[in-house]
C-alpha cells in the first residue's frame, strides 16, 4: 500500500491510489486475523514508508526509487510487487490449514492476481511490455491471460 501510495504521490496515475485503496481493505482482513489469534500489528502506529521489520523499508525505498523514474517504471514495479505478493501468499496458504485464515489469504491471491492485470494491461496501452521476475513464465502468463477475478463481499 505505501509504494502505492507514494507513486501516486509521484505520477497522480488512478492505478495507483485504486489499488492502494484496495491494499487498505487487504490490510484491514488482515489486522482482523491478528487480533483474533491476539498477535501484534506491526503496522501500528506506522506512517507511509515506516516500518517494523527494516528489510520492508529498505525493499519500499528501492521500490520508491525505481519507481520514480517514470511511470513506465512505476508500472513495473507495481507488477513487480504483485508478483512477490502471490509468492509470497502461496507460502502463506502452505504453511496453515486454518479456515479463516486460508479464505483470507486466497481473496488476498485473488486481489493480486488482478492487480498484476491491471498492471500489465496499462503498460499494454503504453506499447510496454513486463517480464516477470518472481513467478514462472507460465504461471504468470495463465495469469495475464485470464479474465479479472471477482468476488462477493461475503468471501473476505
Amino acid at each position: 500500500r505505501d509504494v502505492y501510495q507514494t507513486l501516486y504521490q509521484k505520477w497522480e496515475h488512478r492505478i495507483f491510489s485504486n489499488i492502494a485503496m484496495s491494499e487498505q481493505t487487504h490490510m484491514d482482513a488482515v489486522r482482523l486475523l491478528l487480533e483474533k489469534y491476539n498477535l501484534s500489528d506491526p503496522t501500528a502506529g506506522k506512517g507511509v514508508g515506516e516500518f517494523t521489520n527494516p528489510k520492508f523499508k529498505e525493499l519500499y525505498d528501492a521500490l520508491v526509487e525505481e519507481g520514480s523514474k517514470s511511470l513506465v517504471d512505476a508500472l513495473k514495479v507495481g507488477a513487480t510487487v504483485e508478483e512477490l505478493d502471490i509468492v509470497d501468499l502461496q507460502k502463506c496458504l502452505n504453511r496453515t490449514d486454518k479456515l479463516d485464515i486460508t479464505t483470507v489469504y486466497q481473496n488476498l491471491m485473488k486481489g493480486s492476481r488482478n492487480h498484476l492485470r491491471a498492471f500489465v494491461w496499462n503498460l499494454e496501452r503504453l506499447g510496454e511490455s513486463y517480464e516477470p521476475k518472481y513467478l514462472s513464465k507460465e504461471d504468470f502468463e495463465a495469469i495475464v491471460t485470464s479474465d479479472i477475478e471477482r468476488s462477493g463481499a461475503s468471501e473476505m
